[in-house]
């Protein structure tokens, strides 16, 4: 009775066995696969601290973009409703002094007629009744010898002596209305350069918000770079508006 088949089988089944590894080959094996992750581990405490830092810097600025904001939102409503005022007051005077100019060229028209006649009681009449202003033109006018001499300006309303107090008043509301309306333009324009600027901070916020969410390392990292790089382009906004 042999037992060779039995002793082949034997042989062949130890050399279908695997050789176990060695407990330091194992452990290098795992090494290959955990030595990365280990290199950025360090460097999540340092990226929670950033995004912590983000999220504070970027609320406080934000909420100081939209206060100023809303501050110079109320300077341009204020000035352009002194502009609106200013430009009626200004309409106001300006009708007034057409009607005094209108009159100026009433009583002058009539002292010219009675004048013409040689009818010096009423022409003194009219004189009589001139405006003030008007009267300091109508003697400069008189000094020119306008009957005799022809190079007299043709009425007083063309010496530089003439003037209506009223249509100079409209003209100085005019032109403060402008430039209320300017510094009320400006506030716009400062208004929303705050709300352009709180939109860049708040997207920092987004930022920061989302990097706690990443599981990669240098994937929060990298947001958080990005997120320093907007807070500083926003501060330096903040540092260089003016504030109200």
């Amino acid at each position: 009775m042999t037992t060779e088949p039995d002793n082949q089988t034997e042989i062949n089944h130890a050399e279908e066995v695997e050789v176990p590894q060695s407990s330091a080959e194992a452990q290098q094996q795992r090494g290959s696969f955990i030595d990365l992750p280990s290199r950025w581990d360090r460097w999540e405490p340092l990226a929670e601290i950033i995004a912590t830092i983000l999220l504070a810097l970027a609320t406080l600025a934000t909420a100081w973009s939209g206060y100023q904001s809303a501050r110079w939102g109320g300077v341009q409503s204020t000035n352009y409703s002194q502009a609106g005022a200013l430009r009626t007051e200004s309409v106001r005077a300006s009708n007034q002094a057409g009607q005094l100019t209108q009159i100026d060229i009433g009583l002058f028209a009539n002292w010219i007629n009675a004048y013409a006649v040689d009818n010096q009681q009423l022409a003194d009449f009219y004189e009589e009744r001139f405006r003030p202003e008007f009267k300091v033109a109508f003697d400069a006018w008189l000094a020119t010898d306008p009957r005799n001499n022809s190079d007299a300006p043709k009425s007083p309303f063309s010496m530089p002596e003439y003037s209506v107090s009223q249509a100079q008043e409209a003209e100085r509301l005019e032109q403060e209305a402008a430039k209320t309306f300017e510094v009320g333009a400006a506030a716009n324009q400062t208004s929303d350069d705050y709300i352009l600027n709180t939109v860049i901070l708040a997207s920092v916020l987004f930022l920061a918000g989302i990097q706690s969410r990443m599981k990669s390392i240098p994937a929060r990292m990298i947001i958080d770079i990005l997120g320093l790089v907007i807070l500083v382009f926003g501060l330096y906004n903040i540092a260089t508006y003016p504030i109200q």
